[in-house]
């Protein structure tokens, strides 16, 4: 079944120099963009991590120091990988609680935007996993019956996913060819505000803490009576977009609470007022 495309989905795939989304760093993308007509696109780079690689990270993904001391960082591709990017919409295996959280960081260390806000993301191994349980070598088995060459491969890696999201999409009746519906389809946990999950939306859809003393609790009650909470997070080891989020939250919050005082003052006024006649 080919995708049902309003604009271009991306397939993404990263080698890292580890599984920390704050700390590590990209040493290979590859993105394959599948545009509404169907037509493909692809972009494979190795990048500079400005850090070392560690010995047992290079024997699973077969990306060493040696490899990659050439390459340019990702500050010099970031308006590049950008570009190829374009508006597409982001798709991926693990994608949600890896690839996309350490790309935008990696992003937020430069001063291009990538406005992931505009983007909707599908993770293959959430669908994968609501509906059979395995890894993505097993998924390229179980639904293309074809054993994964080269895994932990970038290319091959990102090759495989769009082939098993277009698999998925054969087997299961239940799964709408939409974009809209499959990025519904695999956010977990509740709705997530920002990739980390440390804030999310509750049933009742108000922004809440998602871990911490404060897990549960909606982020203006935090505000209003333990501010300092919001001070030891931007200082924390929190990744940037995590902090980006609760920046711009906290400044919806302070003017909301001073259009509140506005109103507030204003009503005393007019009964004052009302008195002094």
């Amino acid at each position: 079944m080919e995708l049902n495309l309003s604009k271009p989905l991306a397939f993404f795939d990263l080698e890292t120099t580890g599984i920390n989304v704050t700390k590590d760093r990209i040493v290979e993308i590859s993105i394959l963009k599948i545009n509404p007509d169907n037509s493909k696109e692809s972009y494979t780079r190795k990048i500079n991590p400005t850090i070392p690689i560690p010995e047992f990270v290079s024997k699973i993904h077969g990306i060493w120091d040696k490899d990659v001391e050439n390459e340019p960082t990702f500050a010099d591709l970031a308006a590049e990988i950008r570009d190829f990017f374009a508006d597409a919409d982001i798709a991926g295996y693990n994608s949600d609680r890896f690839d996309v959280p350490l790309l935008v960081e990696e992003f937020m260390r430069t001063e291009v935007d990538f406005e992931i806000e505009k983007r909707k993301t599908i993770d293959v191994q959430t669908i994968f996993h609501k509906m059979e349980q395995r890894t993505l070598s097993a998924a390229y088995k179980f639904y293309c019956d074809k054993e994964l060459e080269n895994a932990h491969s970038a290319e091959a890696d990102t090759n495989a996913t769009f082939e098993v999201l277009k698999s998925q999409l054969d087997k299961y009746d239940n799964l709408e060819n939409d974009i809209d519906f499959l990025s519904e389809f695999t956010i977990q946990g509740g709705k997530s505000v920002d990739f980390a999950k440390r804030i999310v939306r509750n049933d009742k859809d108000q922004i809440v803490f998602n871990f911490g003393k404060h897990k549960g609790v909606p982020l203006e009650t935090v505000f209003d009576k333990e501010p300092s909470y919001y001070s030891w997070m931007l200082n924390g080891d929190f990744p940037a977009y995590t902090k980006k989020v609760l920046r711009d939250l906290f400044a919806e919050y302070k003017e909301k609470k001073r259009k509140s005082e506005e109103i507030t003052e204003d009503k005393l006024n007019m009964l004052k007022n009302k008195f002094k006649k």
